[in-house]
């Protein structure tokens, strides 16, 4: 294990405890980890059946994960993805890489604190093995100004029996441009569960696709969004579910909650069958924050914003 102890970790890992990690895990030895700032590699320990590779390049990093086969790490392999500059380009190219009957679980905050402008491009690939298992937790830690552009894009296949979990987290700070743009392909009797949760203020802009392809059988999956928008902010989610095989079963959830007069939000849900024994559902709302609550708490001396933020940090739990 190496680590560097520069003044820009420390800062980071202030940024990142902020941000709701443990920065305790990014240098503790029973912890995977690895901690990124703009195009370098702060630090990273690897234990047994974690390995990483890495690369700086002119305006990032390429990263390659490895979990080795019929491994079950114990503990969350910790994941910092970060930029202190107020402007700046970062782009994360990450591959994971999921052995057979593994099992492992990322926590991963991408943290921006000092943003007024930061450009934050995402392009993950992942392969799960047969019958392996992973979960994905992502939160993310703005600035106020809004100008952070972020652009997580996913690419995934699961084998045979396998399982992924994937949560994104947008809830604190300015949300600026986001742009999720996740596919799953899915095979025989795997399981995908995608959970994405987004706060959008002033004049933040959101757009979401979610789409899992259903083609082995008896896969199932589920694409679910959860997403407020106050002020102007503007929300856009287009969720797509196709089942391509017999006995495969998905389901679109996804509420959206407007509050003020400039706010506006679309909810496309798309799905489809090419097998008669295939059976895909959807659910889609938009609705507004409850008056009578707002009220309630205005009453017991909340401003009016300070009211509405109470309100969705509970529907986002």
């Amino acid at each position: 294990m190496s680590f560097d102890y520069s003044k820009e970790f420390k800062m980071i890992a202030e940024a990142y405890k902020k941000a709701g990690g443990n920065e305790k895990t990014l240098i503790n030895n029973k912890f995977g980890s690895i901690v990124i700032n703009e195009n370098r590699v702060l630090g990273k320990n690897e234990i047994n059946g974690f390995h990483v590779k890495h690369e700086s390049i002119k305006e990032g990093v390429n990263v390659k994960i490895f979990i080795d086969a019929k491994v079950k790490i114990e503990f969350p392999i910790h994941l910092c993805f970060g930029m202190l500059p107020k402007e700046g380009k970062q782009v994360i190219n990450s591959e994971f890489f999921i052995g057979k009957d593994a099992k492992v679980k990322f926590l991963a905050h991408c943290i921006f604190p000092n943003a007024k402008h930061i450009e934050h491009i995402m392009n993950s690939k992942v392969s799960i093995g047969e019958n392996a298992e992973m979960s994905y937790i992502e939160e993310h830690y703005h600035s106020e100004s809004g100008g952070t552009f972020v652009y997580p894009k996913l690419r995934g296949e699961i084998k045979k029996g396998g399982k992924l979990f994937e949560e994104f987290r947008l809830t604190r700070g300015r949300v600026g441009v986001l742009n999720i743009d996740y596919e799953i392909e899915q095979n025989e009797w795997s399981v995908c569960d995608i959970l994405t949760k987004v706060y959008g203020k002033k004049d933040d802009r959101i757009e979401v696709r979610e789409s899992l392809h259903l083609n082995g059988v008896y896969a199932a999956g589920t694409a679910k969004s959860r997403i407020v928008l106050i002020d102007n902010a503007f929300g856009n989610v287009l969720g797509e579910i196709e089942g391509n095989a017999a006995y495969t079963r998905g389901h679109v959830d996804c509420h959206e909650v407007v509050h003020g007069k400039g706010a506006k939000a679309i909810s496309t849900p798309k799905i489809s069958v090419e097998n008669s024994l295939a059976r895909v559902t959807h659910e889609a709302a938009i609705g507004r924050i409850n008056k009578k609550e707002l009220e309630t708490l205005m009453a017991r001396g909340l401003t009016e914003e300070e009211a509405v933020d109470v309100i969705v940090k509970g529907l986002l739990r």
